[in-house]
């Protein structure tokens, strides 16, 4: 039986010069796992909302699209909402009500169910997803990844034939997404529930995928098996290649007949495989630990042990920090959701105080600098919601915007937001307002913004999420440049494959404080969970190892 058939699909905004789907078709049969990936404004976002109308975007369409054999336009607001499931990718931006319980009922009560029926139907859903210990809470007391494990349980309440999700990990830390995920899983094959999903995290995506659908603006290029696409993808040697799981990347890059891997549990047995036979090169990275903090260089950040809470009565948030940047130095702050790690960005910005403790710019205490001290020419922060920056009607006033008192001339001006404007890749973008890009753009168009401040310490919280893997390595390529100038970068992110080929030393947050700093591949070597998919597919052979590179310069030294 099929899900959806979707015929000769095309699709373009207001006032967009180009379409942003372009003559779709595919047919998705019910209990599939669907994931459909590509670079950040290929069409992914708009092509799974197309898919509920009550969601889809204002604009012109064309073609056909049939749910379980009905035009879709024939199906009522009601069976939209039960049988038609879709989670947001930001977990704030679906819940309704102030109770964990209250959200789990809201969707029946809205249809109508009995209050036997409803109490059934909930208790099953919190022992389902393992709700039942914060039950009552406030739903403001829950972390992101629990947040979201809530819309996923209060829309699984209704029964929905169809589960759809758009980059549901997105604001939450590798253990919270993978046990995210797992739960989508188990839907998918103990409910049957036919799972249509957009994802960048395809390391944890596609061991669990029936099929992979690769957009590239706005078309179909790939439409197979995970590991069919992979190889695919790497034959046309596209962009998006570099999001494939790490298992995928080694094996593309190492001359071997074997049957190429998806997850870890595979990498593992194709590397044995390939190393029958063969003596396996000596590790070239370092076992153990040195202290990063020794650094000659002077420090461009320092928290003296800073302590910070929200409310007077509240719980610390931050405890007894201690930390120490050097001057140009890129360092990434990895650590699960709600252990302060945006805090700490926060603090170093001058937007929260410490009740206790000192945070330190270049040796002057933040909180006696005035905002003209703070940020003209010295910081520049990149929030979490890139939202926030966004002030204008067009990207392209929001950009001019930033230099308003710059006191440079209009062809200084014209010519800085040129510059930054074919970095980010936002040529097309620059007359669209900033709410209407997806998600991965308004990243880019944020970032741009902060950019044009010319910083010299930049704070980054979550750069690369909704990116795409071409455009990581693009962001990476000029994050090394603004550290080549002096630049200091600190970033906070959940992405462990970026913070691991490109940081220079990473940092551990647990608990309100730094439990752990080291150079980053040494820190990432000795971790089991934090660290990259690459290092667990080879630890037990090379424990250095940490990166797609390492492992494949590896295996072509092994003889």
């Amino acid at each position: 039986m099929e899900s959806y058939r979707i015929k000769d699909l095309s699709f373009k905004f207001p006032l967009a010069e180009e379409e942003g789907l372009k003559g779709i078709n595919l047919t998705i049969h019910s209990g599939e796992f669907i994931t459909i990936c590509g670079r950040s404004g290929c069409g992914k976002s708009t092509l799974l909302r197309q898919l509920k109308p009550m969601l889809a975007p204002h604009g012109e369409r064309t073609g056909q699209i049939h749910f379980r054999g009905i035009p879709i336009e024939q199906i009522d607001q009601r069976t939209q909402a039960s049988d038609i499931g879709f989670v947001l990718q930001h977990p704030d931006n679906q819940i309704v009500t102030d109770k964990v319980w209250h959200e789990l009922a809201f969707g029946l009560e809205s249809l109508g169910a009995d209050n036997t029926a409803i109490r059934l139907r909930v208790a099953e859903m919190a022992s389902f997803f393992g709700i039942q210990t914060w039950f009552h809470k406030n739903v403001t007391e829950l972390s992101g990844g629990q947040k979201q494990l809530l819309n996923l349980a209060s829309i699984m309440a209704m029964q929905p034939s169809v589960l759809i999700l758009d980059e549901p990990t997105s604001q939450l830390d590798p253990i919270a997404a993978t046990d995210f995920l797992e739960t989508v899983f188990k839907i998918n094959r103990e409910l049957g529930t036919t799972i249509i999903m957009t994802e960048h995290r395809l390391e944890e995506a596609l061991p669990l995928s029936d099929r992979v659908i690769v957009l590239d603006e706005g078309s179909i290029i790939a439409d197979d098996s995970p590991w069919v696409v992979g190889e695919a993808l790497a034959r046309m040697n596209h962009p998006m290649f570099a999001s494939m799981p790490s298992p995928i990347q080694i094996c593309a890059g190492v001359d071997s007949e074997l049957p190429c891997p998806i997850t870890v549990k595979e990498g593992r047995q194709w590397l044995n495989a390939y190393l029958e036979g063969k003596t396996a090169a000596e590790s070239e990275i370092a076992e153990g630990r040195r202290d990063v903090s020794m650094k000659s260089h002077s420090k461009a950040i320092m928290f003296q042990d800073v302590w910070f809470k929200y409310e007077k009565n509240g719980p610390d948030v931050i405890k007894d920090l201690s930390l120490e940047v050097g001057e140009g130095e890129f360092h990434c702050i990895v650590g699960g959701n709600g252990t302060g790690k945006s805090t700490a960005l926060s603090l170093i910005g001058g937007i929260l105080k410490p009740y206790r403790g000192k945070v330190l710019i270049g040796g002057k205490n933040v909180a006696k600098l005035n905002a003209r001290e703070l940020f003209t020419s010295n910081l520049g922060i990149l929030p979490q919601n890139p939202q926030h920056l966004f002030v204008k009607k067009t990207v392209e006033q929001d950009l001019y915007e930033m230099l308003d008192s710059s006191g440079l001339t209009n062809e200084e001006k014209v010519a800085k937001v040129a510059a930054v404007v074919e970095f980010a890749e936002l040529d097309r973008l620059m007359a669209m307002h900033p709410y209407d890009l997806s998600g991965g753009e308004q990243q880019r168009a944020a970032l741009a913004k902060v950019l044009l401040l010319e910083p010299k310490i930049l704070l980054l919280d979550e750069p690369t999420k909704g990116l795409d893997g071409y455009f990581k390595e693009k962001l990476a390529a000029f994050l090394k440049r603004l550290n080549t100038r002096g630049v200091t970068i600190v970033m906070v992110s959940h992405d462990i494959e970026f913070c691991a080929r490109h940081g220079e030393v990473c940092s551990m947050f647990f608990d309100g404080s730094i439990i752990a700093t080291n150079e980053t591949k040494t820190f990432f070597a000795g971790n089991s969970f934090y660290t990259t998919a690459a290092n667990r597919m080879v630890r037990h052979v090379w424990p250095g190892g940490v990166t797609v590179e390492d492992v494949i310069e590896q295996c072509r030294r092994s003889g």
